[in-house]
């Protein structure tokens, strides 16, 4: 049975992962029908198997990433073979910036989640605040997209300033409440700065890359030790799951942005908080 529970988990992080509508949110309600054995391993499972959706990201934009790759190296013959050597020197100026960028992003959620990591899982991993955070930031959402900006100062990351991507960081700091959703969160930060919907998607994206890799060492660190080997094997099936998912899902939602706006997560969040809601009364 936790087998079961364990592969629909995955797929429900893999589809919720990108979407701005809160893929904790949905881990921490769909956990009152499909409860694990312990509530210690539910909240590791939650976030490490979101590192398997993550990692759909370094995959999907491999090259994009890496500054090292031949065809992006400058000032050097890439007809040959190319050294190791050759490939630290000659590495790619605009990708190294992109990098940084990210690095200075990820710093603002780094500090505060270690701080309050803790707190944070006592308090607010609960069904209430996550149907009050899917409410609060559907609506956010919603009025933020009916101001129909037709221009946009940041459209592309090489627009992006080092300013803005602290900025930007801040907003994923939001997150940390579940049901607020991390994508969410950095998208509509990156839109109020100035970036067009597909710039501040992408760069939610890669923001989610250090953040969750330190997210999941943080939970290994504090509770790893007490997991049994069945316990790891339920989180590396959660985590192949929600990676093979995500795949799918970011390129799909990646499609859908260059046409739609995100009203439709808006509702779609307000819906699911105020029924979280009702049930709750009952």
């Amino acid at each position: 049975m936790e087998f079961i529970k364990v592969i629909l988990l995955g797929i429900l992080e893999g589809v919720t992962e990108f979407l701005p509508i809160s893929s904790t949110g949905h881990l921490i309600l769909a956990s009152e029908v499909l409860a694990l054995h312990s509530q210690s391993f539910e909240n590791a499972f939650s976030v490490i198997i979101q590192l398997g959706a993550i990692l759909s990201v370094v995959v999907l934009y491999f090259n994009r990433l890496n500054p090292f790759a031949k065809a992006k190296l400058v000032g050097i013959d890439t007809d040959g073979e190319v050294s190791f050597k050759d490939r630290l020197i000659h590495r790619d100026p605009a990708t190294m910036r992109l990098i940084a960028k990210i690095i200075i992003g990820f710093l603002p959620a780094a500090v505060l989640g270690f701080l309050f990591d803790d707190l944070i899982d006592k308090y607010l991993f609960n069904p209430t605040v996550v149907a009050v955070t899917l409410i609060f930031y559907g609506v956010v959402i919603i009025v933020m997209e009916r101001q129909k900006r037709t221009s946009y100062k940041i459209d592309s990351l090489e627009h992006l300033s080092v300013k803005d991507a602290f900025k930007i960081g801040f907003f994923q700091c939001l997150a940390m409440i579940p049901g607020t959703s991390r994508s969410a969160a950095t998208i509509i930060g990156g839109m109020l700065i100035g970036c067009n919907r597909k710039s501040a998607a992408e760069f939610s994206f890669f923001l989610a890359i250090p953040t969750m890799i330190g997210a999941t060492m943080l939970k290994i660190l504090k509770l790893g030790a007490g997991f049994t080997l069945s316990e790891w094997g339920l989180i590396a099936l959660g985590f192949v799951v929600s990676f093979a998912v995500a795949y799918a899902v970011i390129v799909k939602f990646l499609s859908y942005i260059q046409k739609h706006d995100f009203q439709i997560f808006g509702i779609y969040r307000i819906v699911l908080g105020v029924a979280v809601l009702v049930l709750l009364a009952f």
